[in-house]
């Protein structure tokens, strides 16, 4: 193989749009770092006006134990990239790029330096402890040394947001005009999306102010960015606020849009479809209560959208479920409702009352933040979606709204009580379940659960965060603790099975009383999980720790554990995922 090796070094802060003639050096043109102002460990190599075939990138890794990062780029991506995408850099480093590629039917290898710079944290305070998020890395296992993982994460620079929807209720105002403080605009945080590798080194990152302004008062720029799913395609959907997105991780922004007309305050879900649909989790605007009052409803929406943005279809939970069932919403931690963090209240049980004001605080009916939603899965076999409602419980909806199965106990479901699921053993055999506890066995209900998705064997695999277990507060906080859990459903017979579990041994310091994601690997036959609130209620300025994981899904060895540190105490991080190279720019 005929082999040129060159050396390149070039950092021009130039939009992709016009990249400006430059001269070669070897068998290709230009770097371009950061070409598209969003990802500054990226770049692109000019292709010169060349037909490229086969091509090959490889990042090496840094030092002796450094990660090497490597992935095919197919035509459409060099096409669309006017070059060959490179991603997967070190910031503030000479980074060594080998890129392997076919020119006029002549194979060539050669070698890049390129230089990047310091990562930038926008949003910084009194209480930072370090500009960026701390890795430390406890234990890699043989195999698992290339894993890749995106952090989904965020800082803030004050309590409380300066936005929030509606005004003062004027004196005087009829009791049916909308309350001064509905919905959950004031939900939003800067933030803080990047890629570590199992040395714990920053290897990708998403510039905060992206999609993000939290100084201007843009309601389409504000909220949470979280979410992510990725594509077909190797893009990656989101959610924040007003707005929703697609992205690419050389940071091309492909798309940017409001949320359909009457749909307000998107977060934690954008889950891609296997029908190149996105179902997000939403609020209805305006929404028409039975006693005439119009409210901005508080994540009680799925809402599924095409990706130009085109609205398809509306699961209503307050037409699907009683927004009125308070069984477990008078059972939580006052101190913790997903984000919104209470260090005053922690430790105490909710108390419900009839006339909390509409937004985002627990209580009933339309208006309050009832049910939570906080993830969305879309089954094909039946054209059905899988939603974990927080303060309720997990469940199947059909496209004709109808409830076909629910995975919580069996208290307070009233009509709907015949749908909630009956667990069995590995058998069949009924187990001895009462209200919200099951005797003689280890089966257990999920509680402010997150991420009920099916898995690749068809199971359905759930964090299971223990806030609330058996409907009631432990005598000692620290007796909480969360799980990674999977189960297998027959739906024909109505039944539950709980398959596999793993957390309850680690107690209390593992316990994530919000966010996190659990998520089965098939590629390495692991449960990947990511505890993202653990260490939340600690006091002092100890951060909140967010620890990455994969066991052994046969013998439930720990094979991978990373402890991400949030950059301020008392602030969770959301979600992390895996990232495969090969499946970013195949095309």
């Amino acid at each position: 193989m005929a082999a040129v090796i060159v050396s390149s070094l070039y950092n021009l802060n130039v939009n992709a749009a016009g990249y400006p003639p430059a001269p070669g050096v070897g068998e290709l043109g230009a770097v371009i770092v950061n070409p598209y102002d969003n990802a500054p460990l990226t770049a692109v190599i000019l292709h010169d006006g060349y037909d490229l075939k086969d091509v090959k990138v490889t990042v090496l890794g840094k030092g002796k134990n450094g990660v090497d990062i490597s992935y095919k780029v197919g035509n459409q991506s060099i096409l669309t990239h006017n070059g060959i995408p490179v991603w997967g850099m070190y910031p503030e480093y000479k980074n060594k790029v080998i890129v392997e590629f076919t020119k006029e039917g002549k194979k060539y290898k050669e070698s890049y330096d390129i230089l990047t710079g310091a990562l930038t944290n926008h949003y910084i305070d009194n209480r930072t402890l370090t500009a960026m998020q701390p890795v430390d890395v406890k234990k890699v296992s043989k195999g698992f040394e290339d894993r890749l993982y995106l952090v989904n994460s965020s800082t803030a620079t004050f309590k409380g947001s300066d936005i929030h929807w509606s005004g003062q209720k004027p004196q005087n105002s009829h009791p049916l005009d909308p309350s001064p403080a509905t919905g959950s605009a004031t939900f939003e945080a800067a933030p803080m999306t990047y890629m570590i590798d199992t040395q714990g080194e920053y290897r990708w990152w998403l510039n905060q102010d992206t999609t993000y302004n939290g100084y201007d008062r843009n309601m389409d720029t504000r909220g949470y960015l979280m979410g992510l799913s990725q594509t077909k395609d190797g893009t990656y959907v989101f959610v924040q606020g007003q707005s929703w997105g697609e992205i690419d991780m050389m940071g091309r922004v492909i798309t940017f849009k409001r949320l359909p007309g009457g749909y307000v305050d998107g977060s934690h879900e954008a889950r891609y479809t296997a029908n190149d649909t996105i179902l997000i989790r939403a609020g209805k605007a305006n929404y028409r209560r039975e006693d005439g009052q119009y409210v901005h409803t508080v994540r009680d929406q799925v809402i599924e959208i095409d990706r130009l943005g085109n609205l398809i279809d509306v699961w209503d939970l307050n037409k699907i479920i009683d927004p009125l069932r308070d069984d477990l919403l008078g059972a939580l931690d006052s101190g913790a409702v997903c984000l919104n963090v209470d260090l005053d209240h922690v430790g105490e049980q909710a108390k419900l009352e009839p006339d909390t004001p509409f937004g985002d605080a627990l209580g009933v009916g339309p208006g309050r933040n009832w049910a939570h939603i906080n993830s969305a899965d879309y089954d094909p076999s039946d054209d059905s979606i899988i939603i974990s409602a927080r303060h309720q419980g997990v469940m199947k909806i059909g496209r004709d709204k109808k409830i076909k199965w629910i995975q919580a106990p069996n208290v307070g479901w009233g009509d709907l009580s015949d749908k909630v699921l009956t667990p069995v053993d590995s058998k069949g055999n009924k187990l001895n379940c009462k209200g919200s506890k099951c005797t003689g066995t280890d089966f257990d209900w999920t509680y402010t659960q997150h991420t009920a998705w099916l898995s690749s064997k068809g199971t359905l695999t759930v964090f299971d965060n223990g806030d609330g277990r058996n409907l009631e507060q432990p005598a000692l906080p620290t007796m909480k603790y969360s799980r990674f859990v999977e189960y297998k459903i027959d739906e024909d017979k109505g039944t539950i099975e709980q398959s596999w579990e793993y957390g309850k041994n680690q107690g209390y310091d593992w316990y994530s009383p919000v966010t996190s994601i659990t998520e089965y690997r098939a590629d390495k036959n692991t449960m990947f999980s990511f505890s993202g609130s653990i260490n939340l209620f600690k006091p002092g300025p100890t951060p909140t720790l967010g620890k990455i994981t994969e066991v052994d899904y046969d013998n439930k060895k720990l094979l991978v554990e990373i402890d991400v540190l949030t950059d301020k105490p008392h602030k969770p991080h959301y979600r992390a995922l895996i990232v495969k190279p090969n499946s970013l720019f195949v095309k």
